[in-house]
């Protein structure tokens, strides 16, 4: 039976790359899930109150314009969504590249064949920010989500923190299983509603 489930991101969030390689790599594989990537500002969560929103000055925060990237990215050029994806977490993550900047993204885009002028035209017209506007605020209201990874499926929502990656290549079977031991905690255990490590061996 397929497991439909959403999931939030801000390019930002190191726990974020973990969880959507594990994504990433579970759907590479064939894992039965229909996931919906959501967009979530990391910079609007934390807006104090009585400053201007993101929604209002983008320019003010670093994290919004590869948000807007990939939101066009999975709604214009779906087949590329996954590469496109796990690439924005990379130059963040791996290395240490400046999400506002527009040169990172565009290089990003041309090594998988999306177009730069078209995404760019998008989030110029402003309809790419009204989307990540409308999708952040639709799930902050209707399940109080605050940060990112966030699962949801149905009327429960969890953030999660997961410590291991799943670079390309990795073990699929690996993937598939710590997500569907997150989504079985989340529908299936919902008596649980926190457990947190005191310290973490490694």
């Amino acid at each position: 039976m397929t497991a439909t489930f959403a999931v939030t991101w801000d390019y930002r969030c190191p726990f974020a790359r973990n969880a959507h390689e594990h994504l990433l790599t579970g759907l590479a594989a064939g894992a039965d899930w229909k996931v919906g990537f959501l967009p979530f500002s990391l910079g609007q969560a934390h807006v104090v109150e009585g400053q201007p929103s993101v929604w209002e000055k983008p320019e003010q925060d670093r994290g919004i314009l590869a948000l807007q990237v990939g939101v066009v990215v999975r709604d214009e050029f779906a087949d590329r969504f996954p590469a496109v994806h796990r690439a924005l977490f990379a130059v963040r993550h791996d290395e240490g590249l400046h999400l506002e900047d527009r040169a990172v993204i565009e290089r990003v885009l041309g090594e998988h064949a999306v177009p730069a002028g078209a995404v760019f035209e998008r989030i110029e017209s402003g309809a790419a920010l009204a989307t990540v506007q409308a999708e952040h605020e639709q799930y902050v209201e209707s399940h109080d989500v605050w940060g990112v990874p966030t699962f949801i499926a149905g009327e429960r929502a969890v953030f999660v923190r997961l410590m291991d990656r799943s670079p390309a290549g990795a073990d699929a079977d690996a993937s598939i299983r710590t997500v569907e031991r997150t989504m079985d905690l989340l529908t299936g255990w919902t008596e649980l509603n926190e457990f947190k490590h005191t310290t973490l061996p490694r």
